[in-house]
């Protein structure tokens, strides 16, 4: 790899490369020391192709989630199995792996706009401004999109298309129509326990111990030709397990919880 060498967004991939050598070494121990990151499913990972993937989850932090998931894919291809053991894996990294992230969140200060030169695709929301839902929808910035296409033609993209770290948001349509329209291989993750051992943005550890989940399942099956919107939408919703009707076999208790915590997340934010 030359020294120079850029990626289609012209990052340098030998910067990019020493900054995932960097940030793994930094958070390794907050997924497999200080607390647990329980892994399942990572033989996907390695049947995999090199481009078009696009991986759908859940979303609990702004950061420790996509971190966890470079940790996660590089250690899969590397040869682990469901564990992410001996941090060598991260030695050559996979640098085709890029995640979509609001552009207001990754402008929001140095370490973010470092974070945003390992992969992120910045898009701005129009649901959503300065940390407040917007009263009127914006349009949609074509750039964004075909900076997705871009990401997707050149590696994996990772999405959280809820666009929220709240619990059972709906799904934007958005996502589903970057699946009809690229036919990616959709990799459903579920993941669990982020929002109990960190802060909202994911930088900060907030309780130690913690049990982390994180289950990668089987690429959805869809109709690219025949499917609607709608429809994808729910295959979505259905696969991180955040459809309405998952509400239904969750504890009482556990929904009360949860909600306590949202309304002291308004407080401190």
């Amino acid at each position: 790899m030359g020294l120079f060498k850029r990626n289609p967004f012209g990052h340098i991939l030998y910067l990019k490369k020493w900054l995932i050598r960097i940030f793994a070494a930094l958070t390794h121990r907050r997924y497999r020391g200080f607390n647990e990151l329980q892994i399942e499913g990572s033989e996907i990972i390695k049947t995999l192709p090199d481009t078009n993937v696009l991986f759908i989850s859940n979303h609990q932090t702004y950061f420790a989630d996509v971190v966890a998931m470079f940790h996660v894919f590089n250690a899969s291809l590397s040869g682990r199995e469901d564990n992410i053991k001996n941090l060598g894996y991260i030695w050559q990294p996979k640098l085709n792996i890029y995640y979509v992230a609001a552009k207001e969140t990754m402008e929001s200060g140095l370490l973010p706009r470092i974070l945003s030169y390992v992969g992120a695709i910045t898009v701005e929301r129009t649901w959503r401004a300065g940390g407040k839902d917007v009263t009127e929808k914006r349009d949609i910035n074509p750039n964004d999109t075909e900076n997705i296409k871009i990401a997707l033609e050149d590696g994996w993209v990772i999405t959280f298309p809820q666009g929220t770290t709240k619990s059972f948001n709906p799904v934007r349509k958005g996502t589903a129509h970057i699946i009809k329209q690229h036919k990616p291989i959709v990799v459903p993750i579920v993941i669990d326990g982020f929002r109990r051992s960190f802060d909202k943005k994911g930088l900060r550890m907030k309780k130690k111990n913690i049990l982390q989940s994180f289950i990668i399942k089987e690429p959805l099956h869809i109709d690219y030709e025949n499917d609607t919107i709608e429809q994808i939408v729910e295959k979505v919703e259905f696969a991180i397990e955040q459809h309405p009707s998952f509400l239904k076999v969750i504890p009482a208790e556990a929904i009360e919880e949860q909600e306590k915590l949202n309304k002291l997340r308004q407080w401190e934010y």
